[in-house]
């Protein structure tokens, strides 16, 4: 009896599964056509590759999906495995395209950067949040989206601090709507500041763009157009290196968030939760495969082989395969399921203030990168 109710709780997940893979793999050949287009039109050279990223198409198509048609609870099920599920093993996948060696890199001066600029985007978005009389719950989501990771810190945070669906949609549709706008002007006002340093560029681009897929959207963008292919590695490993304060910043915000409502009576019973309840345990895997991939790396040149197991192109392929694999497929899927739960109806009834929030929040942490590389970009040397 239990395992038939298992095999109809799996069959159940198929629809929506499906549905998710259908509209990733529009995404990605979607943006390929975009390129295509853009290209036989003359407004990139020829051999350019898409300036928009396979994910990025995929999030707007599920948009335009859910907002015109509608979605049948159906797939509901299954989007929501893609959402949660492939969402945290494309997180884990994605350790292995960061070498710890790979942040050090960055120098003394660029995780100060970093920091600053997370800390902008935290502080800034709950100072506003409060002064506006805004959700804590969605404003707490908002925060942790524009200073950490975009879409995969809000999806992080609202199960820890149960967050409802009307705000987990909105604060997506904000960070997505503001990281959309960047990746697609920031490249212009990059090259309009650093037009001959490319490791400025970059680490205004990794900094100030809030999703992973829209920093190397943008990153591109900048390399085609302006013929610095540096841009690219500094920009990704400026946006990885942020990404891995997910690990601090979601049980310090969360943290923030049961303070205060525990002081105000509201929401928690008047009991924090335990420390590890507002620890994202799915970040251990990435940071294990973050290490695996540094031993390897290590070891190559140390010993010729990683692990003594793999020769350096086997090893290559191995984390190269895999990383890929997360980021295009998983990420992939999960995104294309963020979309596909993202009703703009929202918008209307949560009003135009947290679209507010999430613009200042957004200007304000462009402004300080820009700020600080301008003052201190010279001393970063990768």
């Amino acid at each position: 009896m239990t395992e038939t109710i298992k095999s109809y709780t799996h069959a159940r997940l198929i629809p929506g599964l499906a549905l998710c893979f259908a509209v990733m793999m529009a995404g990605i050949y979607g943006a390929e056509l975009i390129g295509y287009v853009l290209v036989r039109a003359d407004v990139l050279p020829e051999g350019s590759s898409s300036p928009v990223s396979g994910i990025f198409v995929a999030i707007l198509l599920g948009i335009i999906i859910r907002n015109t048609i509608g979605v049948s609870s159906l797939f509901s099920m299954g989007i929501g495995f893609a959402i949660k599920y492939a969402l945290r093993t494309g997180i884990i996948l994605l350790g292995l395209r960061l070498s710890l060696n790979e942040a050090l890199k960055l120098g003394a001066w660029g995780l100060p950067l970093i920091v600053a600029c997370i800390s902008v985007g935290l502080f800034v978005t709950l100072y506003f949040t409060k002064k506006l009389n805004q959700s804590e719950r969605l404003g707490t989501l908002i925060a942790n989206g524009t200073g950490i990771c975009g879409v995969t810190a809000i999806m992080a945070t609202a199960p820890v601090i149960k967050a409802k669906e009307d705000e987990i949609s909105y604060a997506v549709a904000n960070i997505t709507i503001f990281g959309l706008i960047g990746m697609l002007f920031y490249p212009y006002l990059a090259h309009a500041f650093f037009a001959t340093e490319p490791i400025k560029a970059g680490l205004f681009l990794g900094t100030a763009i809030h999703d992973t897929a829209q920093v190397t959207g943008a990153a591109l963008i900048y390399a085609q157009m302006y013929n610095m292919e540096t841009v690219i590695d500094v920009a990704t490993i400026t946006k990885l290196t942020r990404n891995l304060f997910i690990i601090a910043v979601i049980p310090f915000v969360s943290y923030l968030f049961f303070r205060n409502n525990t002081k105000n009576g509201m929401d928690t019973a008047g009991q924090l939760p335990r420390w590890y309840k507002l620890f994202p345990v799915f970040i251990l895997g990435f940071l294990f495969l973050s290490l695996m991939r540094t031993v390897g790396d290590a070891t190559v040149v140390s010993t010729g082989s990683a692990f003594g197991l793999f020769s350096p192109s086997s090893w290559e392929s191995f984390y190269s395969f895999w990383s890929s694999f997360g980021s295009t497929y998983m990420l992939g899927l999960a995104m294309a399921g963020v979309g596909l739960s993202t009703n703009l109806k929202i918008f209307k009834g949560m009003g135009i203030k947290p679209f507010y929030i999430g613009l200042i929040a957004a200007l304000s942490v462009g402004a300080v990168s820009l700020l600080l590389i301008s003052i201190f970009g010279d001393l970063i040397v990768l």
